[in-house]
């Protein structure tokens, strides 16, 4: 009995679109490379259609190799579980979609060795732009990362830093100073005079701006505890706070709502509640924070917008640096209770 073997199937070609659609192989490579020029409508749905019809995928590493550049944007950031970094990436994406794009994401659990690692690695994609949007710390400067990142802009990628960047980085800055200092200036207006501070290790950039926006805002401060963003980090935080005591009425201020989070579980498994016992706010607005027993007290950022932001500033040619850093908006809500 002899065995017959079925013909191997042969990918489709850009010439084998062109000829189905009925197009020119400028026009066919217009469409499908993502090429500036403009093509006509009826055009580009034939084009499409012959290319859905045939199978036919771009060969993303012979466009990388003829333009310098990849149609992929790397976001960097800190962990992808925080709602914080979700929302972010929500919106780079979105903008993205809109820019025939594609986004690879990669985590750097906020250590800078692996940072660097990372960039490295995503130089060999070649990608169009590279987003910095985990936290900035002074290790950021590292002449490793700056040399990974100097490398990547000479080979014709643009990156993006989400907050203060240096030389031709571009900046979406975000006034989380500003944003702290004006919560700050609510909550004791609201009638609190003591207050912690759950926050990041010194040298963490978002973090540093928050505390020091909210004592500008609130006043002097009884204590700063410092571990992480983590709701983790939050909950070991608030254990260490609660074993030196907090008075009632007093105000616990964390740096993110995910670390105000863990705060909250903590104090509740004290025997302690939230809001007429010891007050709680956040930063950042996710939306979790609304739906939470009691609803927490926060500023908003609008992440999404900010994420979109991030890539339009990463592929826009056009883009101008706005020094004006993002506007942000206290939420009061029911885990701060007015004192007065």
């Amino acid at each position: 009995m002899s065995e017959t073997t079925a013909p191997a199937r042969t990918t489709a070609t850009l010439h084998d679109v062109a000829r189905e659609a009925g197009v020119s192989l400028a026009t066919a490579s217009r469409v499908l490379n993502g090429s500036a020029r403009k093509v006509a409508e009826s055009y580009r749905e034939r084009v499409e259609a012959a290319a859905a019809q045939l199978g036919y995928t771009a060969n993303l590493s012979a466009q990388a190799t003829a333009r310098g550049t990849s149609a992929i944007v790397a976001l960097l950031v800190a962990d992808i579980a925080d709602p914080y970094f979700g929302q972010l990436a929500s919106g780079v994406a979105r903008g993205a979609d809109d820019a025939g794009l594609v986004v690879t994401i990669a985590i750097t659990e906020r250590d800078p060795e692996r940072e660097t690692r990372l960039v490295r690695a995503l130089r060999g994609q070649r990608p169009r732009a590279l987003i910095l949007a985990a936290s900035r710390s002074d290790d950021s400067s590292a002449p490793a990362l700056q040399q990974e990142l100097t490398a990547l802009a000479g080979a014709g990628g643009r990156i993006v830093a989400l907050g203060p960047g240096a030389g031709d980085v571009r900046s979406v800055l975000i006034d989380n100073h500003g944003g702290a200092r004006a919560l700050g200036a609510a909550l004791a207006a609201r009638g609190y005079s003591e207050a912690i501070i759950l926050g990041a290790p010194d040298g963490v950039r978002t973090s540093d701006d928050r505390i020091a926006g909210f004592i500008e805002g609130f006043g002097p401060v009884s204590r700063i505890y410092r571990n992480g963003f983590s709701r983790e980090g939050g909950q070991r935080l608030m254990r260490d706070a609660l074993a030196d005591g907090i008075p009632t009425g007093s105000l616990v201020f964390a740096i993110s709502d995910v670390v105000a989070v863990g705060a909250m579980s903590v104090v509740r498994d004290a025997g302690r509640s939230v809001g007429a016992d010891i007050a709680l706010a956040g930063f950042d607005d996710i939306p979790a924070s609304r739906d939470m027993t009691p609803s927490l007290t926060t500023v908003r950022v609008p992440l999404e917008e900010v994420g979109y932001q991030a890539l339009q500033a990463a592929i826009d040619d056009e883009w101008r640096q706005d020094d004006a850093a993002m506007a942000l908006e206290v939420q009061l809500r029911d885990s701060t209770p007015g004192r007065v």
